[in-house]
């Protein structure tokens, strides 16, 4: 399948002057349903591939096989412009860039690669960065490994919470030279921070949770186009079974659960049945 479309459709956000927020997506029901909210984007974290594939934590313990085949799943069922964080890279620059080879055929639209120490090494218990060498390294290779010109790839570093401004500042204009396409910026809590990075590059910025007092406007004039909200879809949806399995399991009956559930309608659409339907009577005469 050929995601060009949706890496284009991302790239004249990210040449915008809006600052939008993706759903957050884990498989391709929770695709489904985003699109047929109306996003246009969607987003797949770390953290919640490896809460929704290994029932785990987000702690650098699932494979990048695992992670592709996951991103595939979700393509396949949707039109999303998908963005996703590919965390380190998967390893050293040429996992970086093996990364992306993965992901782009996958059918992401865009990706982040980070420039943090992981997984946590024997030891250490803070979370430490890379030499900015190791992080322009990863990023020079994972530019070189895509094949598709309309994929985004994103320089991410969480050097606001570690190193401060001035420290964020040599980072993020550092990786702006590597030929990535837009700077991701973990830890904003302020404007003049923002302001700042900004100033440091022309690149578009993708901001990871800012807090409640920033709004999109605000964010947008300084530089931002895409700003993440959490992932509190795979967390309403644990709650949700959570209460459909206890009320079932405590004795409830099955009707009583029919305010709170899709109805079989609502199943129906969002797995495409009518499609299904039509290709039955086509092909299974």
């Amino acid at each position: 399948m050929n995601h060009t479309e949706q890496r284009k459709r991302l790239r004249a956000i990210l040449a915008g002057s809006q600052c939008l927020s993706p759903a957050s997506v884990y498989d391709a029901l929770s695709a489904r349903v985003a699109e047929a909210v109306g996003y246009q984007i969607g987003m797949l974290a770390g953290s919640t591939s490896s809460s929704t594939t290994l029932a785990a934590p987000d702690l650098i313990v699932l494979t990048l096989t695992e992670f592709a085949d996951q991103v595939r799943r979700i393509m396949r069922a949707c039109n999303l412009s998908l963005i996703v964080d590919a965390d380190h890279g998967y390893g050293n620059a040429l996992n970086a860039m093996r990364t992306v080879q993965e992901l782009e055929h996958a059918g992401v639209s865009a990706m982040s690669i980070e420039d943090t120490v992981l997984p946590t090494p024997f030891g250490q218990t803070k979370e430490t960065l890379t030499s900015i060498a190791e992080g322009e390294g990863k990023l020079r290779a994972a530019v070189a490994g895509r094949s598709d010109p309309s994929l985004i790839i994103a320089g991410r570093t969480s050097s606001l919470k570690i190193e401060g401004v001035e420290g964020t500042l040599a980072r993020v204009k550092a990786y702006s030279k590597t030929g990535v396409d837009a700077i991701f910026i973990v830890g904003l809590e302020k404007l003049d921070q923002l302001d700042a990075i900004h100033a440091a590059t022309k690149l578009p910025i993708i901001i990871g949770s800012a807090p409640a007092s920033l709004k999109r406007e605000e964010l947008a004039a300084r530089g931002a186009r895409i700003v993440l909200q959490g992932h509190q879809p795979v967390a309403a949806a644990v709650k949700a079974l959570h209460a459909c399995y206890s009320h079932l399991f405590n004795g409830g009956a099955p009707a009583d659960l029919t305010a709170t559930i899709a109805s079989a309608e609502e199943m129906e659409k969002v797995t495409r049945a009518a499609d299904y339907k039509q290709w039955q009577s086509d092909y299974l005469r």
